[in-house]
């Protein structure tokens, strides 16, 4: 299931995949958990880098002027000034929220769909934000610790609304071959060098979580950018952990693509 909120119906082969004859039913693929996805409400100021999309997805200001997000979340590349920004704050009603809007997009040029890779984008906004930004991980160790997922979506799989207030999670990676055994079962074979998996009983991503952060936090108390919120199949299914873009594999593209934006 893609986690845009703008695309509860999925599309490409996720389409299928609880419709068909070859696809799996619902009833095989087990009960959603019911407890809240995401965790708690995060306090003031811990995420400072996280941004809202006004398509429905979230994001992060990965430099002063330039949002990083997920492919799937926008159109295409080039100039766009249709998408709202709100940033510097956990509670997107306060008075106190930062706003922008965006004039430019670059999209993953091998881009096709979510469950394909190259699922990441990049939003220029009209003007730099005097806020943190979230550092890009280049893999090794950051890829092996407990990791930190959150958002504005919904809290539950058969939710019908997005949160205002910023929630966040705690989940385990996953390993390849586990995460892709558990996709193939419904006909989804997952880019395994694009893709880093996650998962916790009663936590993960849901619609509406597209294109935020999977963030590592090092020994020296930094946080790092692991994953993008790409898709996976419900919210919190124990078999099916979320599935995010692998940011090691593309640091270096997001890191040039970024230089020409800002």
């Amino acid at each position: 299931m893609v986690r845009k909120v703008a695309s509860l119906v999925v599309v490409g082969v996720l389409a299928g995949l609880l419709s068909g004859q070859t696809a799996a039913r619902a009833s095989d693929l087990g009960e959603p958990v019911r407890e809240v996805v995401g965790g708690t409400l995060a306090p003031p100021g811990l995420f400072p880098w996280m941004v809202r999309l006004s398509m429905g997805c979230g994001g992060v200001l990965t430099a002063p002027r330039v949002v990083l997000t997920a492919g799937h979340c926008v159109t295409g590349s080039g100039k766009d000034t249709t998408i709202g920004v709100i940033a510097g704050t956990t509670d997107l009603k306060s008075d106190a929220a930062v706003t922008a809007r965006s004039v430019a997009v670059v999209r993953a040029r091998g881009f096709r769909d979510e469950t394909r890779g190259d699922d990441w984008a990049l939003v220029r906004l009209d003007r730099p934000l005097d806020l943190p930004v979230l550092e890009l991980s280049r893999g090794g160790a950051d890829e092996t610790g407990p990791m930190t997922i959150l958002g504005w979506g919904q809290t539950s799989e058969k939710s019908v609304r997005q949160q205002h207030r910023l929630r966040y999670g705690t989940v385990g990676v996953v390993g390849d071959k586990q995460c892709a055994k558990a996709y193939r079962k419904v006909g989804v074979d997952l880019v395994l060098d694009e893709a880093i998996c996650a998962g916790g009983r009663g936590v993960d991503t849901c619609q509406g979580d597209s294109g935020g952060p999977m963030v590592h936090r090092t020994a020296d108390r930094r946080w790092v950018q692991v994953g993008i919120v790409s898709f996976g199949l419900g919210c919190a299914r124990r078999a099916y952990p979320g599935v995010y873009t692998q940011v090691s594999r593309f640091q270096a593209d997001i890191r040039a693509a970024v230089r020409k934006l800002s």
